[in-house]
């Protein structure tokens, strides 16, 4: 996350936006089939800035991460993702595996 200075003089945050692919909602379900063959493993459905932080954190934990956009699919309840999304909020679906490569250096130690 990077401050900057707005022209009031106000500090404001910028975020980094993690890519989301899009897709159709058939789409969606032949592509999560195709990421659970290859090893991928469902996460969790979530929102910015949440969906950052924790793409951020796995990648950080040794995992590679991937995020598909979220769409409405099948009968269960999805009011509150359906809400969000009515009002402009990023959602996208996690998806991890243990990366070939293991967790990323931290720069503090």
């Amino acid at each position: 996350m990077a401050w900057t200075e707005s022209a009031e003089g106000a500090a404001v945050t910028t975020r980094k936006l993690i890519p989301i692919k899009q897709e159709s909602v058939n789409q969606q379900e032949q592509a999560e089939d195709r990421l659970l063959r290859q090893g991928w493993r469902r996460i969790t459905t979530i929102g910015e800035p949440r969906l950052s932080e924790i793409v951020e954190t796995y990648k950080t934990l040794g995992y590679d991460v991937h995020v598909e956009a979220w769409k409405t699919e099948g009968e269960d309840c999805t009011s509150c993702l359906d809400e969000d999304q009515a009002t402009g909020k990023v959602l996208g679906t996690v998806y991890t595996r243990r990366s070939e490569t293991g967790p990323k250096e931290d720069e503090l130690f």
